[in-house]
């Protein structure tokens, strides 16, 4: 090849390799206009979303026959001056005003009679769990007890029959009381388990209840973390494993810390942590700031940081490992949820001042 020619391609394969790459999109976030100050958000699944898509208020909401609850594909959000269903159509987030009381009546249904005021319960399925009977351990507030509900079969018959329900309440150890954390239900081994956070003068402690033989009673504890109470940010099979592991977030040696764990045989174990994240509400017992992603054969983790000023999502598949922090328009306050699925999925979080911001993870 002549000279002549060789310095015109010469010229062309540099400037090719000085071109540079386009760089990949970062994680967005809008705010959604909505023409209230919101306090609440529920997730899709959640009891509130599920009885506003099939109550027909919301026409759009209604799930396909078949459908199962779970995926009731609206998230509710409301506050003082009214209240909208969310709902993810073609990668938007669209709003349905709905009116403030029949969203505050339908979501009466999270507090039963009986339970803890301002508690919500816990349902999946045929089971339900709540928080009963206030007390006071280490000079906090707390419930002296664990209610679960079970709804049983009916048999077939030509007369309508109510539905059975069996009822068990378990007691956290002596001195100690639950904390006001909403209880969490999930699957270990095929069997049904409620984790909870139980409380006493020196600090609280992760628990897991289970049936036997004798009856529902909590089954193990984690060690005790002292400062504020623990929080549950999620039951899933974070691993990639086709095992659920529990994300907890707490104090620990002053900082704020997620940490691991996994179930079996009736024991805890820890598995890995980290500092600078925290699901916990502002305030005592308000709800957990945290949501379930799934994606890549396992369950990522969306939680606030430790100071609520941003959102990160989180891989704990072998170690806790950030796939995007998102800076919010201000703290986080009173919910996270996840809207739809795969890489259209939307993060909802509410925000301190009332907005809705809206995170988009995989842009």
């Amino acid at each position: 090849m002549s000279e002549r020619v060789a310095r015109p391609a010469l010229l062309v394969a540099l400037l090719l390799l000085a071109t540079p790459l386009p760089a990949a999109a970062e994680p967005s976030v809008t705010l959604l206009d909505l023409p209230f100050a919101a306090s609440a958000l529920r997730g899709p699944g959640s009891e509130v979303a599920v009885a506003v898509a099939t109550s027909g208020l919301l026409p759009l909401a209604r799930p396909k026959a078949g459908a199962s609850e779970d995926g009731a594909p609206i998230a509710v959000v409301w506050g003082e001056a009214g209240g909208a269903a969310l709902a993810l159509v073609d990668g938007r987030v669209t709003v349905t005003l709905l009116g403030r009381e029949a969203v505050a009546g339908l979501a009466a249904a999270e507090t039963p009679r009986g339970a803890l005021a301002g508690s919500r319960r816990a349902v999946a399925g045929a089971l339900s769990a709540h928080l009963a009977e206030p007390v006071t351990a280490g000079g906090r507030a707390g419930a002296g007890a664990l209610v679960i509900r079970e709804r049983k079969a009916v048999p077939m018959s030509a007369e309508p029959k109510p539905v059975p329900v069996a009822t068990a309440t378990v007691r956290p150890a002596p001195e100690a009381a639950f904390a006001l954390r909403s209880p969490h239900i999930a699957t270990f081994d095929g069997r049904p388990a409620i984790v909870a956070v139980t409380e006493a003068g020196d600090g609280s402690s992760l628990a897991v209840a289970e049936a036997a033989e004798a009856g529902w009673s909590v089954r193990a504890r984690g060690p005790v973390e002292a400062g504020k109470p623990l929080q549950v940010a999620g039951v899933a099979d974070f691993s990639g494993t086709g095992r659920p592991q529990i994300a907890v977030t707490g104090p620990a040696g002053g900082a704020t810390r997620l940490g691991l764990w996994a179930y079996e045989g009736g024991t805890l174990r820890a598995l890995h942590a980290a500092s600078g994240y925290d699901a916990a509400s502002p305030g005592e017992g308000g709800p957990g700031l945290a949501a379930l992603l799934p994606r890549d054969g396992a369950v990522d983790l969306a939680l606030p940081v430790a100071d609520r000023s941003a959102l990160a999502v989180l891989s704990l598949k072998g170690a806790v490992t950030e796939r995007a922090r998102v800076p919010l328009p201000a703290p986080a306050a009173f919910g996270v949820a996840t809207l739809g699925t795969g890489p259209a999925a939307r993060l909802l979080v509410g925000l301190a001042d009332g907005r809705i911001a809206v995170v988009n993870p995989d842009p």
